[in-house]
Order: structure tokens, then C-alpha cells, then sequence
């Protein structure tokens, strides 16, 4: 019985440590922020209703910046002379309308700096001149938006102009090109080129943003889904004085964000999580095995 004592007692501390000092540890080092549910309290509902039919005749004063692809409009730039002329790529606004919240939209095309909590000089001027335009441009953004949209295109049109997924194969300025190795082809010089590009890119935007954003390859693996939901919803409450913008985006947004940067993070997740208890059921039975085999053992002898 002494062995089970003292698997008995490291059990116990073992499950202290992890339920007690653990969370309180991680508490004290990182203040809890509660967040909204991408409801975006301090932004007021907009009291107009948007006309999609305006709004684009109106989408030609964002149309000089961002492309619009789904309906033919292509970016005024190619990506590497915008990030000269504004520090990073404006986004294609095709899945504007089905990740981006409503009435931040609205208020982000009237105050963009202000709506998105970002630092003075921030690259998007004011697109809209009234709150009825902002409404018209919107609606418009949300009639030509899919109804569905897949995780990687959320996460390229909320944070892909900024962040590289290596294990995703994506980096600012686009998926990394496939080549054949070891041999010889215009592939080759191609990548070559690519990542000269990458590069160039990724020093305007790191002087735009003071530092260049971190690759968010393994970021669900180092942070948890509540610090991940509430720094997107808003940056500032977690890091005060931040470069990084709020984008805006809604819950259904998020999940979107988050299922891709899952599945290039941590893709053994659910096989993982469907081994976990065959292996703790296998241990489980070990267990009680080997103890008989230890009570048949000793039957009958005396210390």
C-alpha cells in the first residue's frame, strides 16, 4: 500500500499545482479582459438605412485605393508600389461586407483612425462624407459580400496584409509560389523573385508599424482563444499603445480567423483529441492491471 500513498500524494500536488498556482500564476502575469462578443459597445448603431444601389455609385472613392475583384475593379497599384506609396497593401473589399461588422463600417469609413483605434498616422483617410453615404457604401459592400467565405479568406482580408502563416504558405504579399526543387526552371527564379518581394514588403511595413507583425503560425498554440478573441475585438485592452489596429470584425468573422489559423497551427488537433482518451483509457486499465498483478505477487508473504 506504500505505493499507492505515495502516487496518492503526488496526485494531489500534482492537481494543485495545476488547478491552483497554475491559473493564479498566469492571472497575476496577465490581467483578465473581458470581452464584448464583437459587439463594439463604445461605436453608436448608425440611425440611417444604407442603399446599396448609392453605394455604388459612392464606391468609387474607395476604389481608388482598395480593388474590389469579384466585381472586376482592380487595385489602382500592384502591391508593391502601394506598400511604398501607404506602408501596407490595402485590402480587397470583395469579403468586406460578410467579415466586417455593420456599424463599425460605417464609422470606420467616416473616422478611420478613431473607429480603429490606431496610431495618428494611420494610412486610410475618411472615405465617406456623410453617415448616409457611409450606410449606402456599406450596403453595398454587404449585397456583393458571399454568403460564405472560407477561413483562409477571412484570414486574408482581415490579416493577412500584415501577418505571415508560414506553415500556411502565406505571407503578406500572397501564397508563396510552388516550385519544383532541385530543378532548374523558371519556377526557381521566380521564388527568387517572390522573395525579394516579401522582403522589400515587409521593411515599408515595418516602418509603417514600427516593428514588422509577428508570423501567426503557431499563435493558437501560444495563446489562448480568449486572449486571441479579445485582442482581434481590441488590441489596446491588452497591449496599451499598440500599432496594431481593431479591424472590425464580427463573431462569425472571428471563428472563421481562428479555424484557419487552427488548421495551419495546430492541424493534429482532432486527431489528437481523439486519441486522448483511448490512450488515458489504455493507462486506466494498465493500472489496474498491473496493481493485481502486484496484489498476486505478494499474497500470502509479509513485510
Amino acid at each position: 500500500m506504500k505505493e499507492l500513498k505515495i502516487l496518492a500524494v503526488v496526485v494531489f500536488f500534482t492537481l494543485v499545482t495545476y488547478w491552483g498556482v497554475e491559473p493564479y500564476a498566469h492571472s497575476v502575469m496577465h490581467k483578465h479582459v473581458e470581452g464584448h462578443d464583437f459587439k463594439y459597445p463604445d461605436i453608436n448603431a448608425s440611425k440611417v438605412k444604407g442603399n446599396a444601389q448609392n453605394g455604388k455609385n459612392l464606391i468609387a472613392s474607395c476604389a481608388g485605393c482598395h480593388s474590389i475583384k469579384s466585381q472586376g475593379i482592380k487595385a489602382p497599384m500592384d502591391v508593391m508600389n502601394a506598400s511604398a506609396t501607404y506602408g501596407v497593401n490595402p485590402p480587397d473589399l470583395s469579403n468586406a461586407g460578410a467579415i466586417f461588422d455593420e456599424k463599425f463600417l460605417i464609422a470606420f469609413l467616416q473616422n478611420p483612425a478613431h473607429t480603429a483605434k490606431a496610431k495618428p498616422n494611420f494610412a486610410m483617410p475618411p472615405s465617406a462624407g456623410s453617415e448616409q453615404d457611409a450606410a449606402d457604401i456599406v450596403a453595398y459592400l454587404k449585397s456583393i459580400a458571399p454568403k460564405e467565405i472560407t477561413p483562409k479568406e477571412a484570414y486574408v482580408t482581415a490579416c493577412g496584409r500584415c501577418h505571415a502563416n508560414s506553415y500556411g504558405k502565406w505571407t503578406q504579399i500572397g501564397d508563396v509560389p510552388k516550385t519544383k526543387f532541385n530543378i532548374k526552371t523558371k519556377n526557381d527564379v521566380k521564388l527568387a523573385e517572390f522573395k525579394i518581394n516579401v522582403a522589400k514588403y515587409q521593411d515599408k511595413l515595418a516602418d509603417y508599424m514600427g516593428k514588422l507583425p509577428p508570423d501567426l503560425k503557431v499563435i493558437v498554440r501560444a495563446r489562448s482563444k480568449h486572449f486571441l478573441e479579445t485582442f482581434v475585438e481590441d488590441p489596446q485592452s491588452h497591449l496599451p499603445g499598440t500599432a496594431m489596429p481593431r479591424v472590425g470584425v464580427t463573431k462569425e468573422g472571428f471563428e472563421k480567423i481562428y479555424e484557419y489559423l487552427e488548421s495551419t497551427g495546430d492541424p493534429s488537433k482532432a486527431k489528437r483529441e481523439k486519441v486522448g482518451p483511448i490512450v488515458l483509457g489504455f493507462l486506466v486499465i494498465f493500472a489496474i492491471l498491473a496493481f493485481l498483478w502486484y496484489k498476486s505477487q505478494w499474497k500470502g508473504l509479509k513485510d
